[in-house]
């Protein structure tokens, strides 16, 4: 069967990386790639396509252009950091009003407003799979280390999303997944300042973790939706 999919972040490490791999599956018949600047079409079955996660009505219009069904969507956006901006915070002391609220805009808001609007484009009589980065350190049962308080809560808060997306989800899309991805530590932007001290092993490179995700992906039942899942398929706790 034909599949369709789509892929918000499809300029960013992961998000490229996931692109690239599923461009690949001759099983693919449409992928639409979703960034901030439209990406060149480089052939007929990639359709590029432009979003702001603090713009709604962009999000609406995507899911306005896409074919349906769509078997597939994969959320690979998010924030640590930025440049004169957020930074994880050492202790609460560094708590800002603003840098929080930017950070839940892009790790929360911009993938419920995802799920919104796309989650009524999964079929309702086959398998289908809404899938959002997360991360392990949005695990509260899993958190003995403390600080980056605004990633971590954002996270969290996504994670909690999921769940109730899942539950919900399942009362018209019976045979839908919704599921975290825990990424592992990937060699990209968002992890570069805090890459020291983690063992060569442990660093994926953008495409090697794509591989990982995609293999938990396919490997999800119905059964684990509103589950967070790591890079191997194990379960991150809430």
């Amino acid at each position: 069967m034909a599949l369709r999919a789509v892929i918000f972040g499809a300029s960013g490490g992961i998000g490229a990386a996931v692109a690239a791999r599923l461009a690949e599956d001759s099983g693919v018949e449409r992928l639409y790639l979703g960034s901030r600047a439209p990406l060149p079409q480089t052939d007929a079955r990639l359709v590029p396509f432009a979003f702001d996660l603090t713009d709604e009505a962009s999000i609406a219009a995507a899911a306005a252009g896409v074919d349906r069904p769509v078997d597939l969507v994969f959320v690979g956006t998010g924030m640590l950091h930025r440049a004169g901006g957020p930074a994880p915070e050492k202790a609460y002391r560094a708590l800002d009003g603003a840098a929080m609220a930017e950070l839940f805009a892009i790790n929360t808001i911009g993938p419920a407003l995802i799920a919104k609007h796309f989650l009524p484009l999964l079929p309702r009589d086959r398998r289908a799979v809404f899938a959002a980065l997360s991360a392990r350190v949005g695990s509260i049962a899993d958190n003995r280390l403390g600080g980056w308080h605004s990633y971590r809560a954002s996270k969290a808060a996504l994670n909690m999303l999921l769940v109730t997306l899942a539950i919900e989800l399942r009362r018209t899309h019976p045979l839908a997944i919704v599921a975290g991805l825990h990424p592992g530590t990937v060699d990209t932007g968002l992890s570069a300042p805090f890459q020291r001290g983690v063992a060569p092993e442990k660093l994926f490179s953008p495409e090697v973790s794509a591989g990982y995700l995609l293999d938990v992906i396919s490997n999800l039942s119905p059964a684990e939706s509103g589950g967070i899942f790591a890079w191997d398929g194990a379960p991150v706790p809430y």
